[in-house]
């Protein structure tokens, strides 16, 4: 019994078992995709929400940091 419709063979001589479908796969989830422009606008998005993450952690540090420092008072001069 023959194998007529082989599977091609890999740098280290097995064959794939894809049988060759991965790059083709690969080019049809690139096309189905969004383009540059859009891919740099959720980018940029993304790392915008992040700095806005980081803004409310460091001022939620700020908070707590201020809150327990003792409460010294004011100065007050005396005659």
């Amino acid at each position: 019994m023959t194998n007529e419709n082989p599977a091609p063979e890999t740098k280290s001589g097995q064959g794939c078992a894809c049988m060759g479908a991965g790059p083709m796969l690969s080019e049809l989830a690139s096309r189905l995709g969004p383009d540059e422009n859009v891919r740099q606008h959720f980018r940029a998005a993304r790392i915008e929400v992040l700095k806005g993450l980081r803004a409310l952690i460091d001022q939620r540090i700020a908070d707590l940091s201020a809150a327990s420092k003792p409460n010294r008072g004011a100065k007050v001069s005396v005659e």
